[in-house]
């Protein structure tokens, strides 16, 4: 069974910075794209960034210039730099592969997906 796992969340100031982790198990992400979304509570899912295989990306205009998603090939991981962090950027951040490689925002072309991890941005 494909797992993706999260890490990398947890609690920082305003104006600081995380990065997120994505690594597959028993699969890799060879001509995939794979994206981010996150959920603040009571919120519906929404779109972050994705990266396709090509390396093409594409992020949400609400975090454009802050955060960048990356691609390790040789350790099967993506990820998401995410700088300037503001409270409203609190929320369970989660990573999906498209094995269509679509490079889609939309959350049902996606595959597989991971359990998330919090990221809680104090004021």
């Amino acid at each position: 069974q494909v797992q993706l796992v999260e890490s990398g969340g947890g609690l920082v100031q305003a104006g600081g910075s995380l990065r997120l982790s994505c690594a597959a198990s028993r699969r890799t992400f060879s001509g995939n794209a794979v994206g981010w979304f996150r959920q603040a509570p009571e919120k519906e899912r929404e779109f972050v960034a994705v990266i396709m295989w090509s390396g093409i990306t594409a992020y949400a205009d609400s975090v454009k210039g802050r955060f960048t998603i990356s691609r390790d090939n040789a350790k099967n991981t993506v990820y998401l730099q995410m700088n300037s962090l503001r409270p409203e950027d609190t929320a369970v951040y989660y990573c999906a592969a498209d094995i269509g490689d679509l490079g889609t925002f939309r959350a049902d072309a996606y595959d597989y997906w991971g359990q998330g991890t919090r990221v809680t941005v104090s004021s």
